[in-house]
C-alpha cells in the first residue's frame, strides 16, 4: 500500500471543512473539528495562506476562508466536465451532420491525447480508442492544440529533438517543418492530416475555445482516404468547424469571437 503523508492529508481536510457551506472558519475551530494539536493547525493554516489556498477574511484576520488558489483548481476540473459533457453531445451532431468518425483531443506535453470518440456508422471506417494517445505533431488535432503556442513555447517543448518522430512518410519530422505547417494553421485556422499518422486515413481538426479564449481542445473529423476528395475535404471543415465552434460557445467562448475560415479561403 502506498504511503500516506499525514501532514499532507490534514492539510486536505481542513480544505474539505468548507464543503459544509461554512464561509470561515478560525484556528481553534480547525482544531475542535479535526481534533489536531493548536500547533499542528496553525502551522497548517499558514501553509496554506502562504501556498494561496486559504485567505484572511476581510475584517478578520483570525479566521480564514478559501483563496483563488482553490477556486483555480475547481474551475479547470469544472472546465473538464464541461468539455466531456457538452463535447460528447457536440461530437454526436458533428457525426451525424458527415456519418464519418469524430474525436476531440487534449494536449498533454507532446502527445494529444484522444478524450472522445462518436464512430462512424459506416462499414468502413476508423477504429481509435479514447484514452490513447498520439504524437501530437503526426495528427490533425494535435498540431492544431500546437498551433496555439508561440514558435519560442514549441522550440522549448521539443528541446532536444533533432528530429521528431515520424508514423508514416507523411509526417513531419523536423521542427523547422513543423514551425511553417503551424503558421499555415494559425493562418487559416484549422489543420489537415494527409494520411500523417494513419496511411489510410485523412482528417480535418478546428479548435475549441474555453471563456478565457485559449485553445482548450481540439475537435477533427477523420476519413478513409477512400472517401476524401477535394469536395469532400471542404464540406468537412465547414461541418468541423461549425461543431468546434458551437462547443466553444457551449464553454463560455463569447459567439463573435469565434471566426471561421472556409477551406476555399
Amino acid at each position: 500500500m502506498a504511503k500516506i503523508i499525514p501532514s499532507v492529508k490534514r492539510s486536505f481536510k481542513i480544505l474539505e471543512l468548507f464543503l459544509d457551506g461554512t464561509r470561515s472558519f478560525s484556528v481553534p475551530e480547525i482544531t475542535v473539528r479535526l481534533d489536531l494539536p493548536r500547533t499542528t493547525a496553525h502551522e497548517l493554516v499558514q501553509t496554506l495562506l502562504a501556498c494561496g489556498y486559504l485567505e484572511k477574511t476581510d475584517n478578520q484576520p483570525h479566521r480564514f476562508t478559501l483563496g483563488l488558489r482553490a477556486f483555480e483548481l475547481g474551475s479547470i476540473y469544472a472546465a473538464k466536465v464541461e468539455i466531456a459533457e457538452d463535447g460528447l453531445k457536440v461530437a454526436k451532431k458533428v457525426s451525424k451532420a458527415c456519418d464519418e468518425t469524430v474525436q476531440m483531443a487534449i494536449r498533454n506535453g507532446t502527445d494529444a491525447v484522444f478524450i472522445i470518440r462518436v464512430d462512424s456508422s459506416q462499414v468502413l471506417r476508423l477504429v481509435s480508442a479514447v484514452g490513447s494517445r498520439l504524437p501530437a505533431h503526426c495528427t490533425g488535432v494535435g498540431k492544431m492544440l500546437l498551433s496555439a503556442l508561440s514558435d519560442e513555447e514549441l522550440v522549448a517543448l521539443y528541446k532536444g529533438h533533432k528530429r521528431l518522430p515520424g508514423m508514416t512518410a507523411n509526417s513531419i519530422t523536423s521542427i523547422k517543418g513543423l514551425l511553417n505547417e503551424l503558421a499555415e494553421i494559425r493562418k487559416r485556422g484549422y489543420a489537415y492530416d494527409d494520411c500523417e499518422s494513419n496511411e489510410d486515413a485523412r482528417c480535418v481538426a478546428a479548435p475549441v475555445y474555453d471563456r478565457n479564449g485559449s485553445i482548450c481542445a481540439a475537435m477533427s473529423i477523420t476519413v478513409p482516404v477512400t472517401r476524401m476528395n477535394s469536395g469532400r475535404q471542404i464540406e468537412l471543415v465547414a461541418i468541423v468547424q461549425r461543431g468546434a465552434k458551437e462547443l466553444s460557445c457551449r464553454l463560455g467562448y463569447r459567439l463573435d469571437n469565434v471566426e471561421l475560415r472556409s477551406a476555399q479561403d
